[in-house]
């Protein structure tokens, strides 16, 4: 049985990549070291680009900044569908500290939107989210907050030209609903899809681009698999989501952009195709997704 050292060591380099491709999804902010060494340690296995994802007022503050000051990152702000129900009922945890207004209620949701609306105008943000639902940590209570910050994050998307980038856990009907409803970004993302193959096919339909994470390299993970099979290649992205769901077989330690060719190499075996065929269809899908 590992160690604890040893399950919380950084696993090793892999393998670099032929072909450069782009993180579509990460937390620079969330991952141990400097941004350098984070940017240095990705760019030595092909990882070129990272799209550096906010989930607060704060967060995404820094992802715009970070954006701003190193080449080859890119940044999204959103507020996380798990904040919205925390802003309107008044969390003093969490966004009294971060700029909305004191006590909670629709008023301190729209403040907070106001101000990713703000960021979102930015020339180094190419993307409103992550936004979504997420039901799994979210009781009904919280539904309907974030029903609305959803929505809102829809109209800004549109209104600025960004990518939509969502999270969608546990929510995927009312998810699909809500896009049909107010009318989809021309680019939106699925980040870490997590549907099936029949709903791949409806977003493949609509021309939603699913981003992929290390979890589709899991053992229990075989309806990611089969939804990645039927995904258009044109429509694939990768993303590590780091420090989180880090590919096997080192699942459980710190992950991060370097780890990137782990995951694309096991999505290309789903794929039938080579790696290099693959990192060359994901770089440039990434590219077209987030306009750069």
């Amino acid at each position: 049985m590992p160690s604890k050292a040893d399950a919380d060591a950084a696993p090793p380099l892999p393998e670099p990549l032929r072909v450069p491709v782009a993180d579509s999804h990460t937390h620079l902010d969330m991952q141990s070291g400097t941004v350098e060494e984070g940017l240095a340690k990705a760019a030595s296995v092909g990882v070129t680009t990272v799209v550096q994802v906010g989930c607060d007022i704060r967060g995404s503050r820094w992802a715009a900044e970070t954006a701003a000051a190193y080449e080859g990152v890119w940044a999204t702000v959103a507020l996380h569908p798990n904040e919205a129900p925390r802003i309107v009922h008044g969390d003093p945890d969490g966004w009294s500290r971060q700029g909305a207004r004191q006590g909670g209620g629709d008023a301190a949701l729209d403040d907070a939107l106001a101000e990713i609306d703000r960021l979102a105008a930015l020339p180094q943000v190419r993307g409103v989210g992550e936004t979504g639902l997420d039901y799994f940590r979210t009781g009904p209570e919280g539904k309907e907050a974030q029903e609305k910050s959803f929505r809102a994050h829809i109209e800004m998307a549109k209104r600025h030209g960004k990518a939509l980038v969502i999270h969608d856990r546990d929510a995927h009907n009312d998810v699909l609903r809500i896009l049909k409803e107010e009318g989809a970004p021309e680019r939106t993302v699925f980040h870490c899809y997590s549907g099936d193959a029949e709903m791949a096919r409806i977003c493949a339909e609509n021309g939603y681009f699913m981003s992929f994470a290390g979890n589709v390299t899991f053992k229990n993970a075989q309806p990611l698999r089969d939804a990645l099979a039927v995904a258009p290649l044109e429509l694939v992205l990768v993303e590590t989501d780091a420090p989180y769901l880090t590919p096997a077989p080192y699942r459980g330690r710190p992950n991060a952009p370097y780890l990137i060719p782990l995951t694309l190499r096991a999505m290309a075996e789903v794929k039938g195709v080579s790696e290099d065929v693959l990192a060359t269809a994901v770089s440039a899908n990434t590219a077209r997704a987030f306009g750069y």
